[in-house]
């Protein structure tokens, strides 16, 4: 039987930097991960990018984690209602740090993995499942596919958002389909995208254009409707270009495909509670989300860093990791945020897909209503960069 101080069901984006975060701070773990490697890791961009929070960047940076070679920064974000709105601009002073870093979560991933192979405290169980986890008054055991027993105080999810382990532990969701598709692909173009980050709103969807590595390059996350979605995905690669086009409105000049297009449906999913008894949720498995503010992954490092610091400070204690006043502790402290944020993303989602010139109005009021409120607009860039709220010391850059 092979004991560690946790085990974490999950090695995607979350689970990995969660074991690496306990690692760096003398915590070791067994991270069990059913996904066949040679998918995860296969080389080519995959089409998916996620945008970075200079919080959460602090916090990989800290862990060990060098991203700046491969990140493209966000200097600024303009949104805006339709192709021909005026834009609403958030840009970052000289001095200040971006309002985030895209990266292709391939590359994030390839590094994530490198590091826990390289990792003293991580044990990797790869392409295998837990057949069976029992949890008691005295720790947790978990049978692997492989043979392997493991045993541990504390069982961490980090299972996504399909969650078996959550639904078996009892712990409810509420969840809903938005009836939308995300389309991601990669586009080329004639125009540097100078670090600016587009979102263009429409009744069906907000249209993003994300700045990529090098300034020529974007990532395009576009939402469509449920019943569009099949005929966009149908149409060839000049159709789709002209239908890009139409909504870039030229922000970046000629247009070429950088990459094969790909699809998935968004929907809202929330859990009812992020721990039971000798168990903790992090990431999809605890919240699922809109991308229409691109904040997703960063909730879930949000859960690691707040995650990793009780877990240190209940050892350093000399506290069971799965004493339920620790669990107490991390429910208060991301329970909240993640219904508010949960709420907040759900919100703009609705009102920007309210159909009707009434509702134009109102978008665009409202845009221009934080344009010209400077600590509103603040407080929209403090969110976008995640340093809003009680911050774990991770999330500042700080070792714990």
């Amino acid at each position: 039987m092979d004991s560690h101080d946790v085990i974490i069901l999950g090695g995607g984006l979350v689970g990995l930097t969660l074991a690496l975060a306990l690692d760096a701070h003398g915590l070791t773990s067994a991270v069990v991960d059913p996904a066949d490697l040679e998918k995860t890791l296969a080389p080519g961009f995959d089409g998916r990018v996620s945008a970075i929070a200079s919080g959460s960047w602090a916090m990989l940076r800290q862990i060990g984690l060098d991203l700046a070679p491969q990140g493209c920064p966000i200097d600024s974000i303009e949104t805006r209602e339709g192709s021909d709105g005026k834009p609403l601009i958030f840009a970052t002073g000289p001095d200040e740090e971006p309002l985030g870093t895209m990266v292709e979560n391939r590359v994030l991933r390839t590094l994530l993995f490198d590091a826990t192979v390289a990792a003293n405290g991580i044990t990797l169980h790869a392409s295998a499942k837990a057949t069976d986890i029992e949890r008691t008054g005295h720790g947790v055991t978990a049978c692997l596919t492989n043979g392997t027993v493991l045993k541990a105080p504390l069982l961490l999810v980090a299972e996504g958002r399909n969650s078996q382990t959550r639904a078996a532990a009892g712990i409810k969701i509420a969840q809903w389909s938005y009836r939308h598709t995300a389309i991601v692909t990669a586009l080329d173009h004639s125009l540097s995208h100078n670090n600016v980050a587009h979102e263009i709103f429409f009744p069906a969807g907000p249209f993003a254009l994300l700045p990529m590595q090098p300034g020529t390059r974007s990532a395009l996350v576009w939402t469509v409707s449920e019943k569009d979605a099949v005929g966009m995905r149908a149409l060839g690669d000049r159709a789709f270009l002209a239908e890009v086009g139409k909504r870039a409105g030229g922000l970046l000049g000629e247009l070429a495909l950088g990459a094969p297009r790909s699809s998935y449906p968004l929907g809202f999913h929330h859990a009812g509670q992020m721990t039971a008894d000798r168990l903790a949720l992090v990431g999809d498995a605890a919240h699922g989300i809109h991308p229409i503010a691109g904040q997703g992954l960063n909730l879930g490092f949000r859960d690691v860093a707040t995650l990793v610091e009780i877990l240190v400070d209940g050892a350093r204690l000399g506290l069971d990791l799965g004493d339920p006043q620790l669990l107490a502790r991390y429910e208060r402290w991301r329970g909240l945020d993640t219904f508010m944020v949960a709420l907040a993303t759900d919100g703009l989602t609705r009102l920007f897909g309210l159909p009707g010139r009434p509702a134009s109005r109102l978008r665009t009021f409202g845009l221009g209503l934080v344009g010209r409120i400077p600590p509103l607009k603040a407080r929209f860039m403090a969110e976008a960069r995640g340093e809003s709220g009680d911050l774990p010391k991770l999330l500042q850059g700080l070792a714990i």
